[in-house]
């Protein structure tokens, strides 16, 4: 049984090799590959949580500040405990499902948090740690992004009430009409790396990132990234003044517990994506890799919640004038430029 690191993460490719050569002629080989799985799950289910439980702590004292408060301050160092805490609070209440939900509400918002926790399996964190490093590993997280809107849309019509399923046809409207410029700056990425594998377009950058080639095309990934995981100013999903929490308006304490889990793994996909494809990933000077990997996913982290602190929810008719009138031509300019430029 071999395994080309081609085709799988170097990461368990190296600890199933290790195993292999244990486990070689007692018939357990192919377990070999299973516990290597099992290791890199545990790892990387050790990054998300930690990076959870610290971004929710930066974003409250971040906003907190912006807002001239003093935000959460009494349990640990900081207050650094304070989201721990709370979700200690949220899980431990009985959960409560609306008479008039559907039994699919129930499992629209786990199948949304397990994709974007999917994206993270084909994303390179190091040039060692890293899932799948597939030759379409691009299109692959894409596709799974694809599915956000659906799920969104089922989330709010299946939550019986009229709030919930306002707020998901306008999380979709708004989601759809982002998705072509974030398509076009997609395919202007792939063209200038000349390839789809996300560990091959880190390696491009090694001399010059990608945010420096192509500016506009780095603005316009970020602000339709936003809209894609509805930060603010996109979160129309829960437009308090209009629709209460949305489609979170009568769930219980666990399932919202469950959606502030997803937020932040939004939060992390996306900052990590930003990362990966402009930011040259790993690639930096005398630290060991995966610390500017890190460094980065937290200078991106804080740029995306100082926009929640400083800018307003937008109306979604001129958040979709925005998307239509004025990314779209600009994504579709961006690709021509990086198109006579490069190619």
């Amino acid at each position: 049984m071999e395994i080309s690191s081609g085709g799988v993460g170097y990461l368990y490719t190296s600890i199933y090799g290790i195993l292999h050569g244990v486990l070689s002629g007692t018939g357990l080989e192919a377990a070999s590959l299973l516990i290597a799985l099992i290791i890199f799950a545990i790892a990387l289910a050790l990054i998300f949580t930690f990076y959870t439980i610290m971004g929710g702590w930066l974003e409250r004292k971040l906003v907190a500040r912006i807002h001239s408060r003093r935000g959460p301050t009494y349990l640990g160092k900081w207050g650094v405990l304070q989201n721990v805490a709370d979700a200690i609070k949220l899980v431990t209440k009985e959960n409560i499902i609306p008479d008039r939900a559907t039994r699919l509400f129930v499992f629209t918002l786990p199948v949304l948090t397990a994709l974007f926790i999917l994206m993270l399996a084909f994303m390179p964190f190091s040039p060692t740690f890293i899932g799948f490093d597939s030759g379409i590993g691009l299109i692959l997280v894409f596709l799974i992004l694809s599915f956000s809107p659906l799920l969104v849309f089922l989330a709010g019509w299946t939550s019986g009430n009229k709030f919930g399923s306002i707020s998901a046809q306008r999380a979709v409207v708004m989601m759809l009409s982002y998705e072509a410029p974030l398509i076009l700056v997609v395919v202007a990425i792939a063209l200038l790396a000349g390839t789809y594998s996300l560990q091959s377009i880190v390696q491009a950058q090694s001399s010059m990132w990608y945010i420096v080639l192509m500016p506009l095309g780095f603005v316009l990934f970020f602000f339709v990234l936003l809209a894609e995981l509805e930060r603010p100013p996109f979160d129309l999903k829960e437009a308090d003044s209009e629709l209460i929490a949305g489609w979170l308006t009568d769930v219980s304490a666990p399932y919202y517990a469950m959606a502030l889990l997803l937020d932040y793994t939004r939060l992390f996909v996306g900052s990590l994506l930003i990362t990966v494809l402009f930011l040259g990933g790993w690639n930096g000077p005398i630290l060991p890799s995966w610390v500017w990997t890190a460094i980065k996913v937290v200078i991106v982290t804080t740029a995306i919640i100082v926009v929640r602190g400083t800018l307003f929810r937008m109306r979604l008719d001129r958040i979709l004038r925005m998307g239509w009138i004025y990314l779209l031509p600009l994504s579709v300019a961006n690709l021509l430029i990086t198109f006579i430029i490069f190619r």
